[in-house]
């Protein structure tokens, strides 16, 4: 697990995905054909969003998300795309990206969403509207943290690490305010990434990691567990949807 955890191997991931993606203008997943601009993350070339969608019940198998919806980190579009058709009648697709945001607004436009899907490009919430809240927050993160000192090369690499999780430590803390009443906060997180590192910034940013769902899959020969954790404020009533997180637990077996 050690060896899958490295931001090297997710780096070689980002530049083997960006080489097969030239020339590449559209895909195939969940029955429907998307586009794909360049640069932009390839969800045909990671495990990732397929998971996601069967965490967040947009395949079917569980409830899914209703009323509004914000994705962080949306490349290209898929699982904001795929809320809108589930009926979500509001959702704001965001990237830092800017070709991601493009991309995702053609796939709202090639699946006939565009009037109630809204994609933007700016780091985390910076796009979003001071006065806009969501019943959903969701972020399937760049799970792989790199040395804190590591200067990304391209921006198709800030889809797979994050040095020294300084963009999980601001999600934490900025996105329970955008909630609105009796919303949700979600994260994809995986055990690829530093779970013990993640709860060290939820105490030290006053919040609570509760899982509410998980699956494992084999990633390219290991075994790697996919998690689906809500966010909440300590000083907020404690949801009840699952167990609290605690350091440990991954090595433990639990999850």
């Amino acid at each position: 697990m050690l060896e899958i955890m490295d931001y090297r191997r997710s780096l070689e991931r980002s530049r083997a995905s960006r080489g097969r993606q030239s020339g590449q203008s559209t895909f195939w997943a969940h029955g429907r054909e998307w586009d794909l601009f360049t640069d932009v993350f390839a969800p045909t070339d990671s495990p990732s969003t397929s998971v996601a969608l069967e965490l967040l019940g947009l395949t079917g198998e569980l409830p899914a998300p209703t009323g509004s919806l914000l994705e962080i980190g949306c490349g290209a579009g898929v699982i904001a795309v795929m809320a809108a058709l589930a009926g979500c009648d509001r959702v704001v697709a965001s990237d830092i990206n800017p070709a991601a945001a493009h991309n995702a607004a053609a796939n709202a436009a090639r699946h006939g969403v565009a009037d109630r899907l809204r994609a933007v490009d700016g780091d985390l919430f910076a796009a979003v509207p001071a006065g806009e809240r969501f019943d959903t927050i969701f972020w399937s993160s760049n799970y792989v943290m790199a040395p804190e000192s590591y200067v990304y090369e391209h921006v198709h690499e800030r889809a797979y690490v994050d040095p020294g999780y300084e963009t999980h430590r601001r999600f934490l803390a900025q996105a329970p305010h955008w909630l609105a009443p009796g919303g949700r906060v979600l994260l994809h997180f995986s055990s690829r990434g530093d779970l013990a590192t993640l709860l060290q910034l939820a105490e030290e940013t006053g919040r609570r990691l509760q899982l509410v769902g998980s699956t494992q899959i084999d990633d390219w020969g290991n075994a790697v567990e996919h998690m689906l954790i809500e966010i909440t404020a300590l000083d907020s009533p404690q949801a009840m949807w699952g167990p609290l997180l605690r350091s440990g637990e991954l090595e433990s077996g639990r999850l």
